[in-house]
């Protein structure tokens, strides 16, 4: 399992939110590029950004500083997640050496065009379904469907997609754990990789998720805890590396 360190970023800083409340974050560093080579220099195999404004807005808003992340570290698998709503902006990602990108809003209200985009970009896509009780959010957490994450999931299988980026709204940036039974009935429900995020605290909270036993969770973003020093990278990814289970 990867543990994958998350920089979000809002107005060209990288902060961090509690359960994706924009007016409630906290500003970790106004130099996201440096705050990457963190995280690389700590040995991590993946970035997850997320561009908070381009959530909210609909279109890439920090999009600049995602691509000078990924000229910096051109073999580093970089996902890339928060207003992606077009073909155009999922190839300006992929040629600014992205390796992924993340479609959460569109990928509900128009599951269409996931395939659309699968079928664009072989390999590249990964759908991210943000949850709050079981149900699907869009725009930013600012608003709930009516639909189900497991059902919607179901439907991407055939689509081609890398994997699903699964957040509990309510778990995410309150350092309580991440939901860990629901992100394993997700797991085995679908034959698509799932990454957990939301909530991970501590070395226990990446051990429950091992324990867990479900072969499909690849990966484990982590965002506060790593910013404030309850979990270390390394040592995280270690204990992944070594456990036998």
């Amino acid at each position: 399992m990867l543990i994958i360190p998350a920089i979000d970023l809002k107005d060209g800083a990288c902060v961090r939110l509690r359960q994706g409340r924009m007016e409630d974050s906290t500003v970790f560093s106004d130099d996201p590029v440096s705050m990457a080579a963190k995280w690389v220099e700590g040995g991590c195999r993946r970035l997850h950004l997320v561009d908070l404004n381009g959530a909210f807005e609909g279109q890439p808003v920090n999009g600049e500083v995602v691509t000078a992340i990924a000229k910096r570290y051109p073999h580093l698998p970089i996902q890339i997640g928060g207003g992606i709503r077009s073909l155009e902006t999922i190839e300006h990602y992929v040629k600014a050496g992205v390796s992924y990108v993340i479609i959460g809003t569109k990928a509900v209200k128009q599951p269409e065009f996931v395939a659309e985009a699968c079928k664009a970009f072989p390999g590249k896509v990964i759908v991210g379904l943000d949850a709050k009780d079981g149900f699907v959010a869009t725009d930013g957490w600012a608003e709930v469907s009516s639909v189900q994450v497991i059902d919607l999931a179901k439907r991407f299988e055939a689509d081609g997609v890398s994997a699903i980026v699964y957040t509990d709204i309510a778990k995410d940036g309150m350092m309580q754990g991440c939901n860990v039974p629901f992100t394993k009935a997700l797991a085995e429900a679908t034959s698509i990789p799932v990454i957990a995020s939301g909530g991970i605290h501590n070395l226990g909270d990446i051990k429950a998720l091992l324990e867990a036993k479900a072969p499909g969770i690849i990966g484990a973003i982590t965002g506060r805890a790593i910013y404030e020093g309850t979990l270390d990278v390394a040592e995280a990814q270690a204990f992944c590396d070594n456990y036998q289970g």
